[in-house]
């Protein structure tokens, strides 16, 4: 299959169409035609999707785009897509049942095909999420496939090689493949298997919107937008209407709030403590606590849970100082038992320090031996760095913030990190 360099280039349609169109078209697209092709040609509709995305971006940056762009996109990729079908003798009989719907496709489409969208990318993200399709490779194919991450990015992400990206791409590819038609259906009890997958894909695109991989973009937003419109969709469908699937968007809609106090105005990020709540989105802070209460409904205590209160608990607090950190570092001890991850080990060594003191926060770390993955990362570094500098160990801390900054990912964490870690060794 033809690989995408993701959806970065096609990001900026012209002038007339909304920021973001291609990206989110991507997925439309690939969600529809997957339901009336099939899934298990799901890499001759992928290829067919990009040709299609990438001839507009062509022709409509001169002739500007026509009046139903998204029909446009569709009968472009549809007939690219039965193009490729009609090579092999075994697919003839898709031709047969498709053909009708070519000429059909020539007009705009009906506002039923709009209609039908939500229900598509729901369906198209839970087939993703096959449970025969290995755990990585499900998140993988999702975030490739729904979310238009590059592989750069999915690797960054995932803590893993382009290469192990690819590999587990390509095993998804095969298991979809051998599914045949009966792949996009998912029953009601596939559902709730597949669930808790969704809600993990969901909650990355989120997470790479908030502090993205990307190497010339911190904070992407449309990315963090399109988490919580998918996350909608699956809260008011039936399927979602449980509890980790409301504290999931009480979670995003309290990040939200925040995110137009991340950046000072050269696009630098700020810290936690540098960022002026009065820009703070109250709306969003109320919409996120509506969800965390509505999340409180029935026995399960989730990730997301416990997540969704430690940034209720910021969101809420009058200042950085005030914050009640207490609540914060017991908060993160209880997501270490749900969820077990020697990063929330590390998130709980930091509010420990605020809390008690470096010395404290160093203690929550004492005996703890990474696992490569984050031995490896910028976050386990740029922590223990702040935690020593705190606590007087300046050599060691310095040590520390040097490798830090030279794993992290772009060139914003890369100053966020200097001006964090360096400033007392000036």
């Amino acid at each position: 299959m033809q690989e995408l360099s993701g959806l970065n280039a096609p990001a900026s349609p012209p002038a007339s169409l909304p920021k973001h169109f291609f990206r989110r078209e991507y997925a439309n697209l690939v969600a529809l035609l997957s339901r009336r092709i099939g899934v298990h040609h799901i890499e001759a509709i992928e290829d067919a999707v990009q040709s299609a995305l990438m001839t507009a971006l062509e022709q409509w940056g001169h002739s500007g785009a026509p009046g139903n762009p998204s029909a446009w996109l569709y009968r472009v990729a549809h007939r690219r897509v039965l193009d490729e079908l009609r090579g092999a003798a075994r697919r003839r009989a898709i031709i047969s049942e498709q053909s009708d719907r070519v000429e059909a496709s020539e007009a705009p489409l009906e506002v039923s095909f709009e209609q039908e969208l939500p229900d598509d990318l729901l369906r198209m993200l839970f087939v993703c999420c096959d449970p025969q399709i290995p755990a990585a490779s499900q998140l993988v194919f999702s975030l490739k496939v729904l979310c238009g991450f590059d592989v750069r990015e999915i690797a960054l992400r995932l803590f893993l090689s382009e290469a192990n990206v690819y590999k587990k791409l390509s095993r998804a590819r095969q298991r979809l493949h051998a599914m045949g038609k009966e792949g996009w259906d998912v029953a009601g009890n596939q559902q709730n298997d597949r669930l808790p997958t969704v809600h993990h894909v969901l909650y990355l695109l989120f997470t790479e919107g908030y502090l993205s991989s990307h190497a010339e973009q911190a904070i992407r937003r449309e990315l963090c937008a399109e988490a919580i419109r998918l996350a909608t969709l699956l809260t008011a469908h039936r399927i979602g209407q449980e509890s980790t699937s409301r504290a999931l968007r009480a979670l995003m809609h309290l990040h939200m709030a925040r995110l137009g106090s991340r950046q000072d105005e050269t696009g630098a990020l700020l810290l936690l403590e540098e960022q002026e709540r009065s820009l703070w989105d109250q709306s969003e802070i109320q919409e996120g606590l509506k969800w965390l209460a509505a999340s409180a409904e029935g026995e399960t205590f989730s990730r997301y849970h416990a997540e969704a209160a430690i940034a209720a608990e910021h969101c809420l607090a009058p200042s950085f100082k005030d914050t009640r950190w207490h609540r914060v570092a017991e908060l993160y001890e209880l997501l270490e038992h749900v969820s077990p991850s020697p990063l929330h080990r590390l998130n709980r060594a930091i509010a420990t320090a605020e809390w008690k003191g470096a010395q404290a926060g160093l203690a929550v770390l004492k005996g703890v031996e990474p696992p490569t993955w984050l031995a490896g990362s910028y976050l386990w570094s740029a922590a223990q760095s702040d935690l020593l500098r705190r606590a007087g160990e300046k050599e060691k801390a310095r040590e520390r913030a040097l490798t830090a900054m030279k794993t992290a990912p772009n060139d914003a964490i890369r100053q966020l990190l200097k001006k964090r870690l360096m400033p007392p060794f000036h």
